[in-house]
């Protein structure tokens, strides 16, 4: 069955034209490079919005989906480039501009001996102010998004004037994660912590019991993250909790380099992934070992337990044209839901591309969160563009299946990834949904930050310009 090409598009192999602007995955064209502006500052994007008209959107590092990027043919872009770096350092915390690479910022607070208090995304390259907007997460059930540890942010609206939202503010909530649609996030504050040391332990076990494994992980362990080989009833799981203090003088005497802890490497995963890999390789049509793509899972073979800091374990995605789908479900539902899909895949016997990731958080405050107010676990899913830019259908077949499995059980999806529409009632999955709709108009009134696709979210028209 050929699935749906407007929600998984074929990438572009060919050349781009001079002229148009494609996301990063290049499965969209997301206008006109005429209609991309950089402003030197925060004074020069003022005065763009102040002077121009008709739809507006950010694009930061073109990691989401082109449809939620993509102005109208009228609209223009916001590359915010130039709106980078660490503005400022306190005791505890950390002040810097919304177009810094998250991996710019993590090496900063490492030069300094600090960290942010939550488990980092694995993709450093998205921009600070993108990883915020999508509520881009790590694991661990005593944190939640990234955008959990912000104090305050500086946010330009669609008339040019300047906002300030803190914790005190009563719309803070809204704009933790507000995909893009409510102002352009310039700076933001980051409650920062003393750098500590983790050691990640490493292990294959069976899925027999993984219904009643997630819980315990996630209970027993600061933060815990596992792929699940549903092919072959296997996962390889990292727990990760502060290091000895053993641990820690070994990786200081390493020139705080990662520290493998043993010569004697567990080969018990390696035959999964080879077969993972094999089907990889058929799905993908690339031949050989070379290829990114490989490397995501290959980095399994041979694995031994490490001590590093948070960035050096947990930073660790390589960023590959894919299709990317994750939903959070509530962690309550989890046993049930992995029931499910073993279920599923037992009477079906489908085709996996890559195994399921697994992830959980504990609750976090933004209303458009998919954890907001309860703890939650994430399933992941990746499909891998082949080299004349198609997709797997087979691969797409468990990842959209598996998506309907989720949602019938409250699943909600990361915004920066894909998903399809069809699933969710938002204003039931989100007790906040209308009154982040209310700050929306409040905010941006003639709806500039809107597109067809938050207009699709909100059951709105772009309005007049």
């Amino acid at each position: 069955m050929i699935q749906n090409p407007k929600l998984y598009p074929q990438r572009s192999t060919d050349e781009p034209s001079s002229e148009q602007l494609f996301n990063w995955a290049r499965n969209a064209v997301l206008g006109q490079k005429q209609q991309l502006h950089t402003p030197k500052d925060e004074s020069a994007l003022q005065k763009l919005l102040e002077e121009s008209s008709g739809p507006i959107r950010i694009v930061g590092s073109r990691l989401s989906p082109g449809r939620m990027v993509a102005p109208q043919s009228e609209g223009i872009l916001v590359d915010l480039k130039h709106f980078r770096g660490v503005i400022a350092l306190n005791k505890d915390s950390v002040r810097v501009a919304a177009g810094t690479p998250l991996q710019e910022l993590f090496k900063m607070l490492q030069q300094n001996g600090r960290m942010l208090n939550c488990s980092p995304g694995v993709i450093a390259v998205q921009t600070v102010g993108g990883a915020l907007a999508t509520g881009t997460h790590g694991q661990g059930l005593k944190q939640s998004a990234i955008t959990d540890e912000v104090l305050s942010f500086t946010l330009i609206l669609a008339n040019g004037e300047k906002r300030v939202f803190t914790r005190d503010d009563p719309e803070f909530p809204a704009v933790m994660v507000n995909i893009g649609c409510l102002g352009i996030v310039t700076e933001v504050t980051l409650a920062t912590v003393p750098e500590t040391y983790f050691t990640c332990e490493k292990v294959a076990v069976s899925a027999d019991t993984l219904e009643n494994d997630i819980l315990a992980w996630n209970q027993q362990h600061q933060f815990s993250k596992a792929w699940w080989f549903v092919d072959d009833n296997l996962l390889h799981v990292w727990n990760i909790d502060p290091a000895s203090d053993s641990d820690i003088h070994s990786y200081q005497d390493n020139d705080q380099q990662v520290v493998r802890h043993s010569s004697q490497e567990d080969e018990s995963l390696n035959a999964a992934i080879d077969q993972t890999l094999a089907l990889m390789h058929a799905d993908t049509q690339v031949h050989g070992h070379g290829g990114k793509q490989f490397r995501t899972v290959a980095r399994f073979k041979d694995f031994t337990d490490v001590t590093g800091d948070i960035y050096q374990l947990l930073c660790r995605g390589i960023a590959v044209p894919q299709i990317n789908v994750e939903i959070g479900v509530p962690l309550a539902e989890t046993p049930k839901i992995i029931r499910h899909i073993k279920q599923w895949y037992a009477e079906n016997q489908p085709h996996m591309h890559y195994p399921i990731i697994l992830r959980c958080t504990g609750a976090s405050d933004a209303w458009l969160s998919p954890a907001y107010h309860q703890e939650t676990c994430y399933f992941g899913f990746v499909v891998y563009y082949a080299d004349d830019g198609s997709l797997s259908q087979d691969g797409l077949h468990f990842l959209t299946e598996v998506e309907k499995i989720l949602a019938t059980y409250g699943g909600r999806p990361h915004w920066g990834k894909y998903y399809d529409p069809e699933h969710y009632t938002w204003s039931e999955l989100y007790p906040k949904w209308q009154d982040f709709e209310r700050v929306k108009r409040r905010l941006d009134p003639q709806q500039r930050f809107s597109n067809d696709y938050i207009g699709q979210l909100f059951d709105s028209t772009t309005g007049e310009h």
